[in-house]
């Protein structure tokens, strides 16, 4: 029932406003303190109250038109409703008398498509208190979407299949969610095919308890109405089930969203964080159901905020029509950007990017790769203990990946970038020997414009040819090899003025995020602890020199310079709101 949502910040600081024209599935991701939740929240205040007072994040709402045929058969449930004296949670008992007084040829395009007149739009609430036109017809529409409203919120997830009424089956609606399942023998299957073939038990409803209904998981599927049924056959059934109370929070949100979706009438729903108890394999269960349920009503919503990968691969993969809508907030700047469903499928098929956990780096406000696993633990420590004495060097709410080279690093960066999370790549000084097809997988993974590529790899092979050109001053060294000067100081090996013109190049690789390790490769980092460069060995060599007690006299703190100042320059580049090669 919602069309369309303006957020209030852009994909920067300077961006316009963002227009999410809201599809089936909306999912909010982002870094934690982005406005995942809240966002939520001021969706659920204007479905409500119809008002975007004081709202934060979200600038204007605007609801969708209704086909006439839609609009006939809302009346016609809820005169049926109001005749009954009875009704469903989410429908209003009025809303039938409302909305046949809005029926009139003049007011019935405000919010039917099928009026002979073009209809005006639907009114759009402002979150400065100030509406379009047609606010005076509103009552029954507003009255609508707010009994059409849910949120299922993390703390009554466990709750959701407790016990309830079971009503009387004499009248023609259902009390409660419970009562509807256990009357309607169609939903109660769909429900109990779903946690069947996520978790191998059925889901039956128990009447034993006359006048309650309580939910249990059999291993069982019942036959012959034996789980309606109150004759000695119906007793043992349920006897030999188990009560969903006896079961795992995990099991037990993830049913009750379940039977809570499948139930409920609801045309928006908001579901803070719905991975949360569930298994990571459950997570995708639900995601993938929900996509699947969510395409069943045109007019049907759902907005949820997640951490969970696999909660958005499930609802990619379902095949409904989902936005992903990426917040973050940082130093008083908020952003967002609407993720594009392909560049998401790339990072779920491509198997590198699916083996490495790519997908994670949604969830945090910036990602750092490696090449290597070695590379990747080491430098997460050192940040780890920059920020466990907040050394203002250390980088906050960072995800730490791997490549399997230094060629692949850039294959990882380029799409996390292209969703707009800050992300740098680290490698060795060796890079600079890769031209051609490598250089400018390199250059386009970190958006350095195209004109600059062939100054930045003509550059490149000067620093090469300098430094091998300084082996020939170590002759008489037993390891001076083509590549001596990477394990033997790195740059340093160059004259000054050479040396000068390294730093100067790679300053400017830094300035687009690629940093690269001028002292050589991983194994040179504190030297003054001493740890032999032995590829194989080193990372746990240099662990045990470091030390893992921080109140022991050797444990090793932040120092000056070394790697501590490295990954320091790493974060003033994340820190950068100007900084260079994020792409808009």
């Amino acid at each position: 029932m919602i069309n369309k949502i303006t957020l209030k910040a852009g994909s920067n600081s300077q961006s316009d406003p963002l227009d999410i024209e809201v599809p089936s599935i909306t999912i909010f991701v982002g870094p934690n303190n982005a406005g995942k939740s809240l966002v939520l929240t001021e969706i659920e205040k204007w479905a409500k109250s119809h008002t975007l007072a004081d709202s934060k994040l979200i600038d204007a709402v605007a609801p969708m038109h209704l086909t006439l045929d839609e609009v006939k058969k809302e009346i016609e449930i809820h005169e049926i409703a109001s005749e009954s004296g009875n009704r469903l949670e989410a429908y209003p008992t009025n809303f039938g008398l409302l909305w046949k007084s809005a029926l009139s040829p003049t007011d019935k395009g405000k919010y039917i498509e099928d009026n002979p007149q073009p209809p005006p739009i639907p009114v759009i609430t402002y979150s400065n208190g100030t509406s379009s036109s047609y606010e005076a017809y509103n009552t029954g529409y507003e009255d609508l979407i707010a009994r059409y409203t849910l949120r299922l919120a993390g703390e009554n997830r466990l709750n959701l299949l407790d016990e309830q009424p079971a009503g009387s089956l004499l009248k023609p609606f259902a009390v409660n969610y419970l009562s509807l399942l256990f009357r309607d023998n169609g939903l109660r299957a769909k429900v109990r095919q779903v946690i069947f073939d996520a978790i191998g038990r059925y889901f039956v409803i128990d009447p034993t308890d006359v006048g309650m209904l309580r939910v249990r998981l059999s291993h069982t599927l019942p036959v012959d109405d034996e789980e309606k049924s109150l004759d000695n056959k119906g007793i043992e059934f349920h006897r030999k089930s188990i009560s969903i109370k006896e079961f795992s929070d995990g099991i037990r949100a993830f049913s009750g969203i379940i039977a809570k979706l499948v139930s409920c009438s609801s045309k928006i729903i908001l579901i803070d964080e719905p991975e949360a108890y569930l298994h990571p394999a459950l997570a995708t269960t639900i995601g993938k159901e929900i996509g699947k349920w969510s395409s069943t009503d045109r007019t049907m919503r759902l907005f949820a905020s997640t951490h969970s990968a696999a909660f958005l691969m499930g609802t990619i993969q379902s095949g409904a029509q989902v936005s992903i809508v990426r917040l973050t907030y940082k130093d008083g700047v908020a952003t967002s950007r609407v993720l594009t469903r392909e560049k998401l499928l790339h990072l779920m098929r491509n198997p590198m990017l699916r083996s490495t956990g790519v997908l994670d780096g949604l969830f945090f406000e910036s990602v750092i790769v490696t090449e290597a696993d070695a590379d990747r633990a080491f430098y997460q420590e050192i940040n780890e203990r920059l920020r466990s004495v907040n050394d203002t060097r250390g980088i906050s709410n960072c995800l730490f990946l791997n490549a399997q080279s230094k060629q692949t690093v850039w294959d990882i960066v380029k799409p996390l970038r292209e969703l707009g999370i800050p992300t740098v790549g680290i490698v060795d000084l060796d890079m600079v020997k890769d031209g051609g097809i490598e250089f400018t997988r390199m250059m386009e993974g970190v958006f350095v414009p195209a004109m600059q590529h062939h100054s930045m790899s003509e550059m490149r092979a000067q620093i090469r040819k300098a430094l091998d050109a300084s082996v020939s001053s170590a002759a008489q060294s037993p390891d001076a090899t083509k590549n001596w000067w990477k394990r033997n100081g790195g740059i340093d090996t160059l004259s000054a003025s050479d040396r000068q013109a390294a730093n100067n190049y790679f300053d400017q690789l830094e300035d687009s995020g690629a940093f690269v390790v001028r002292g050589g490769e991983l194994e040179v980092w504190l030297k003054s602890l001493k740890v032999p460069a032995n590829k194989k060995r080193w990372l746990a060599d240099i662990f045990i020199a470091m030390g893992e007690d921080p109140t022991v006299k050797n444990y090793v703190q932040p120092g000056l310079g070394d790697v501590w100042d490295f990954i320091g320059r790493i974060r003033q580049w994340i820190d950068n709101p100007l900084r260079a090669g994020i792409p808009d």
